[in-house]
């Protein structure tokens, strides 16, 4: 009776109940969140904004952080609004579909977040390294060989990711113990079988985050043995290198901390698992326009000459 029931019967409604534990503290949360949310949204536009209309920043280094920021301006939209409105007015309801949609959204845009960076490392190495090869390997056509296979990487992993998810049967609950409908979150509802479910998310994990990461800190390593044996002072490049890496780390660190606290055993309360899942989620795209926008000399000059401008020129009484 309990396998015609998982056959034939599954949820296609599902409430999120995120942080429901904190009773009548949980609306408080919309205040941190929507202040996470609204730096994201702001800086990323500016930097944005600023790459575009400026053609001194049209170099390959600055696209890629123009296209970075066009990922952290769209990581956050994908489940924040939802997140936001169900702290405020207990809107929690979302269907299978949006759930998929929004898994997608999140676990595609996660990891190509970790790619860009991998390809600004690229950029970097061989700016430092390779300088006289930067223009050859930096043209479009060359570039594209770096890019292409891990985005198909990226788009198998995350679409049969998904799609195993999609074909699951959810009998037991609907009720979601999260903000968003995170990979493991939804899985751990079916009823049936989810082996398959657990590995193909630990190799998008692995496969992903992780080899990038592995590479990242290659590329960084290659450059800071490079600037040691020109016998040079280059601290600022130095100090970007081991900047960028910590904050990787703490990234991917939180990120894999929250895919395995799903499946081993651990003590880590729903609470803070939901936490860590939001952190490694938002923190990315409220730093990286710091990291890779302001820390940059000739963007914050950029941007300090835009303001100068907005102040010459008041609007018309």
């Amino acid at each position: 009776m309990k396998d015609f029931s998982a056959q034939n019967i599954s949820f296609t409604e599902f409430k999120l109940n995120g942080f429901y534990s904190l009773g009548e503290w949980r609306p408080f949360l919309f205040i941190p969140f929507f202040l996470m949310f609204l730096l994201a949204i702001t800086a990323n536009s500016i930097l944005i904004y600023l790459i575009k209309t400026q053609k001194s920043l049209h170099s390959p280094m600055y696209v890629l952080i123009a296209v970075m920021a066009g990922v952290d301006l769209i990581m956050p939209i994908f489940f924040v609004p939802n997140m936001l409105l169900s702290f405020l007015f207990n809107w929690s309801g979302i269907s299978l579909t949006g759930c998929l949609i929004q898994m997608f959204g999140i676990h595609f845009a996660g990891p190509l977040q970790i790619t860009l960076l991998f390809w600004m490392a690229l950029d970097r190495y061989f700016a430092i390294c390779r300088p006289l090869y930067y223009n050859k390997y930096m043209e479009i056509s060359n570039f594209a060989k770096f890019v292409v296979a891990p985005v198909i990487r990226n788009v198998l992993l995350i679409v049969t990711m998904v799609s195993l998810a999609g074909r699951l049967s959810f009998c037991a609950t609907n009720v979601i113990d999260h903000c968003f409908c995170e990979h493991m979150a939804l899985v751990q509802l079916a009823c049936g079988d989810i082996s398959i479910n657990n590995i193909v998310g630990l190799l998008a994990a692995f496969f992903i985050a992780a080899a990038d990461f592995l590479l990242i800190t290659v590329s960084y390593g290659a450059i800071l043995i490079s600037v040691l044996k020109s016998g040079k002072v280059h601290t600022k490049t130095l100090h970007t290198c081991i900047t960028h890496l910590i904050v990787l780390s703490i990234t991917l660190t939180t990120a894999l901390t929250s895919f395995l606290s799903y499946r081993i055993r651990n003590n880590i309360s729903s609470n803070n698992r939901i936490f860590i899942s939001i952190i490694y989620l938002c923190l990315p795209s409220c730093l990286h326009p710091l990291i890779y926008g302001w820390r940059i000399k000739e963007i914050r000059q950029t941007f300090l000459k835009f303001i100068n401008n907005s102040k010459a020129f008041p609007l018309i009484k």
